[in-house]
């Protein structure tokens, strides 16, 4: 559980800054994708880290609020402590609450993750105008990825079986 909560906290990381910074994305390159200066100007020049930056953002474009900035630096401590720590947590010689925080980790992520679905993906989808949209229902690719992470730390390799035999198809096809 240890290693899946610092897994997950990566995750979130990434999400905070790849979906922003997608978002500013004009074009590919050799050395990977472009982003239009604006994204320089309208976040990275908030926080000399990407990371706060890019939650400014989020909490100036009100998809985080003042309580989720509260729990993401619990979860950071939370994650620092565990990977500092891990030989001492496993063996049982320093306490944290990492498992019980796991959930809010994966709520956190999941509101992130949703609103992009719903404010970016769907919203510029034609196929979605003027549609409702159950946002409970939404299961966005990184909580299915950590979907399937957890399975497979559990013992059930089928699902991870099965993606990998849906992408070998797809290389065979190409």
């Amino acid at each position: 559980m240890a290693t899946m909560f610092i897994t997950t906290f990566e995750i979130l990381k990434n999400s905070i800054v790849d979906r922003i910074r997608d978002f500013y994305s004009i074009g590919w390159s050799e050395e990977g994708s472009t982003v239009s200066p604006e994204y320089k100007a309208k976040v990275l020049s908030r926080d000399k880290s990407p990371v706060y930056a890019s939650l400014n953002w989020l909490h100036e474009n009100q998809v985080v609020n003042d309580d989720d900035l509260d729990i993401f630096e619990q979860l950071k401590s939370t994650r620092n402590l565990v990977a500092h720590q891990l030989f001492d947590i496993v063996t049982g010689q320093a306490e944290s609450n990492h498992t019980e925080q796991f959930q809010v980790l994966v709520e956190l992520l999941r509101k992130i993750e949703v609103w992009w679905v719903v404010n970016v993906e769907l919203a510029i989808d034609p196929d979605y105008a003027d549609t409702e949209v159950d946002e409970e229902s939404i299961v966005p690719g990184a909580i299915l990825s950590l979907q399937m992470l957890l399975e497979v730390v559990g013992g059930n390799t089928e699902l991870l079986e099965a993606l990998r035999s849906q992408r070998a198809k797809g290389r065979q096809h190409a």
